[in-house]
């Protein structure tokens, strides 16, 4: 492993690659804590804390940190992060489905592509500007804002125009990386976000760590809780790595073609289809529509008040069984709907046909699409279960340990399965330019070396 980290910098194209992204991530880690003008951060950073107890504003700030790297707690000229860029990217896959001109884009190739991407960062612009005026709108209701600038235009003017402008340099930033750089830029702003919060927690554990045997007081960690954390920490990694990876492989024979005196093809192949093919989205869709109902009944209960309301508001709280329940079906939902979404039965039988290819057994067009489709629906059953466990497992090891969500949410949810997957896609660019130049990478798996992460089979 050390030998293979150390080849990375006597390969000069790869190290200026990785040195430039490191490059790129330092600055965004920089530009996270410059602050929009006119807000008072000490008194939003109380405002937030206050509320993070009863499932309001404060886990949706926690939340959207987390999967955006943004920071609303601090109100920063990144604070809405990169997800108004992945909002429109989403958007627009899903119009594709169902705008012709869109999907008539999509088959141009290249050129199409832009066009697309042009339109993307357009609808990226627009959706920075609206969720900026309703977030500088409720920052300047709550009294956050220093006397001298609430209620002025000037203050909406930098605030907007801040907020937006940190959203498009992300966005060029993770576009910088995907050209000069080695990864997928935007997603490793992402991860960046993510693993910058692992400190606190370690901290946190460090803190409150008590190795004596015996019960624990308070807040405190005994070694036996501690023991069951990195346990927990290592199966869960270990799990989220084979899901990500898993594959169920479809058996594809190619046609046999006689050219004069010689035969072509004939040649046994596999077309593999992921199990967790939604990766990460269905937990994000979930998390995030969750998240409405449990403020807004928190609302209601504290507006109006009465047995129903406080039931209601009970009920959608992260440790009520009725949450988790609601939290699982949703999972479920969106893992079918964004296969759907992003998978195309049709589309791959005729590109099966068109190539000459074939599935034992099937015939070429309808069947084949019938059959691809029905195996990706059971595989995806069994993505979005584990998907559902990944979920929960933070909320259950925070209730059993008594421990804040802060360290039990690297123990699955979002952030995990993110790290994961942006970690073996790094992982596996730099193995095969290390491997392109007859280095080993990062796997020993065999004399010859190449490539060695590979999908387990379903």
């Amino acid at each position: 492993m050390i030998r293979a980290f150390l080849n990375i910098f006597k390969v000069r194209d790869l190290r200026n690659k990785v040195l430039f992204t490191l490059g790129l991530l330092l600055v965004y880690r920089v530009g996270f804590y410059v602050p929009i003008p006119g807000v008072d951060q000490e008194k939003l950073a109380i405002h937030l804390r206050a509320g993070e107890g009863d499932g309001g504003l404060g886990q949706l700030t926690e939340y959207f940190a987390m999967v955006t790297g943004g920071n609303l707690n601090q109100s920063t000229l990144f604070g809405l992060g990169i997800m108004p860029y992945i909002s429109a990217s989403i958007i627009f896959q899903v119009l594709a489905t169902v705008i012709p001109a869109l999907e008539k884009l999509q088959r141009e190739g290249e050129s199409g592509r832009r066009k697309i991407q042009e339109y993307t960062r357009y609808a990226t612009v627009l959706l920075c500007v609206i969720q900026g005026m309703f977030w500088l709108r409720y920052i300047q209701s709550g009294g956050l804002v220093y006397p001298e600038f609430s209620g002025t235009m000037s203050f909406w003017l930098m605030g907007l125009i801040g907020m937006t402008a940190g959203t498009i340099f992300l966005m060029w930033l993770g576009e910088q990386i995907d050209e000069y750089g080695i990864g997928n830029g935007i997603s490793l702003i992402i991860m960046a976000g993510i693993v910058a919060r692992m400190p606190n927690a370690l901290i946190y554990l460090v803190q409150n760590m008590r190795l004596t045997i015996g019960s624990a007081s308070g807040g405190e960690i005994g070694p036996g809780k501690i023991v069951f954390l990195l346990v927990a920490f290592v199966a869960v990694v270990a799990g989220s790595i084979l899901i990500t990876q898993a594959q169920r492989r479809i058996p594809i024979q190619q046609a046999k073609q006689t050219r004069g005196r010689r035969v072509y093809g004939g040649q046994r192949q596999y077309l593999p289809l992921r199990v967790n093919h939604g990766g990460v989205m269905p937990i994000i869709f979930a998390s995030s529509l969750l998240l409405f109902p449990t403020m807004f009944f928190n609302w209601l209960n504290a507006a109006f008040g009465g047995t129903f309301s406080a039931l209601l508001s009970d009920s959608f709280q992260r440790t009520s069984v009725i949450y988790a329940l609601t939290y699982i079906l949703m999972v479920y939902f969106f893992a079918y709907f964004w296969t759907t979404v992003q998978f195309q039965p049709k589309e791959m039988a005729n590109q099966l046909r068109d190539y000459g290819s074939f599935i034992p057994g099937l015939r070429p067009g309808r069947r084949t699409a019938e059959y691809l489709e029905r195996v990706m629906m059971h595989i995806t059953y069994v993505g979005a279960g584990f998907l559902s466990v990944i979920a929960l497992v933070p909320q259950v090891v925070a209730d059993m340990l008594n421990i804040p969500i802060l360290v039990s949410s690297f123990l699955g949810g979002t952030g995990l399965l993110i790290v994961v997957s942006v970690t073996l896609d790094l992982v596996q660019r730099i193995e095969a330019n290390l491997v392109m130049r007859n280095y080993a990478g990062f796997l020993e798996g065999g004399p010859g070396g190449g490539p060695r992460i590979k999908g387990a089979y379903a």
